[in-house]
């Protein structure tokens, strides 16, 4: 059987109203709210004519129609539009994250907090893995006398703090000339691209700090050579109780037990590397317990390369058309603060 427009229309308003109400949704509410120009009576044989497809599901013999997966899968692929952002939250969105681009942790954390604020869904966020670790910046500063902080920053955006120890007799201009020196010979570089020749570089331009110059090199190295793992920043867990689907205990459960293994979030979210939005709606999710969910991911990136991904977790009732471009509007944000940073 073909799904014409009329069809179309009866299937799109019965989506958008079971996704408003969560409430099985029948011919007179379609007719009368959604002004299609039929009768509840065709329509009535029009939600028939869906649910033979597959489109729609009764969930009661004297209950309206509710969207099957087939017919979610149908409206996102189809029918739907997505919805316009409003000025106002683009511009909270960019003036927060804006204001958090010190370290790239921090910032993936409140991006992740902002996604699930905004849609009221669960969101993950795959940060960047460092397995191979690039010095962005060195700087040296005292904190007391005989003591000072390195302050490493990779290109990642991990920053590192270490204690180390120096002569009293450094000033401010020998802490200045120490930084620039380790900057103009080593930033940019991972530790696989240290020689021999620029290590002597260093020693020869710091001569007379050569002690605390020792303790500073091994606490670069330390840094590079440390593989930081990947982290899964997740916010908004309980937001899941907030959705009448979820008021059974035993699936409540299910999802916070999915919630804390990372390894299979992490899975999750490698599984769509590809550009774009993706969206798996019920058992297309691999996991049983997301068997009620739909999953809508995205991937960020730095200079064009894909550097991790963006989940956000919701009912199959999600709301696509607005959860598709907040999530759509947090990637570009996330994307340009990234870059930023550099």
């Amino acid at each position: 059987m073909k799904m014409d427009e009329r069809k179309q229309r009866v299937l799109l308003a019965t989506i958008l109203d079971y996704i408003a109400t969560a409430d099985p949704v029948g011919s007179r509410t379609i007719a009368r709210k959604y002004n299609l120009g039929v009768s509840p009576a065709t329509v009535r044989n029009e939600m028939s004519d869906l649910e033979e497809m597959g489109y729609l599901e009764q969930p009661h013999t004297s209950a309206g129609r509710i969207p099957s997966q087939l017919g979610y899968r149908y409206y996102v692929d189809f029918l739907m539009k997505k919805e316009p952002i409003e000025g106002e939250i683009r511009d909270i969105i960019y003036q927060t994250l804006l204001n958090r681009i010190r370290e790239t942790d921090e910032l993936i954390s409140l991006t992740s907090k902002l996604l699930s604020q905004l849609t009221n869904y669960t969101a993950f966020i795959l940060a960047p893995f460092c397995g191979e670790n690039t010095l962005r910046h060195i700087k040296l500063l005292p904190i007391e006398e005989g003591k000072a902080v390195v302050i490493i920053v990779l290109d990642s955006g991990h920053v590192e703090h270490r204690i180390v120890e120096v002569p009293g007799y450094l000033n401010e201009g020998d802490y200045a000339a120490i930084s620039a020196i380790l900057n103009g010979h080593l930033q940019g570089l991972t530790l696989e691209q240290w020689h021999p020749g620029i290590i002597q570089a260093v020693y020869r331009d710091l001569d007379r700090q050569r002690e605390t110059l020792k303790q500073i090199i091994e606490v670069i190295e330390q840094s590079l050579d440390y593989e930081h793992e990947q982290k899964v920043f997740l916010k908004g867990t309980l937001n899941i109780l907030d959705q009448p689907e979820f008021k059974q205990i035993e699936r409540v459960k299910a999802l916070f037990e999915l919630f804390e293994e990372e390894e299979t979030i992490k899975n999750l979210l490698h599984s769509d590397q590809e550009n774009g939005i993706v969206i798996k709606i019920g058992t297309e999710n691999r996991h049983e317990s997301m068997k009620g969910c739909s999953l809508v991911t995205a991937t960020y990136h730095r200079q064009g390369k894909v550097i991790g991904n963006i989940g956000l977790l919701g009912p199959t009732r999600m709301e696509y058309s607005r959860a598709v471009s907040i999530v759509e509007l947090v990637t570009y944000a996330l994307t340009d603060m990234l870059e930023k940073m550099r």
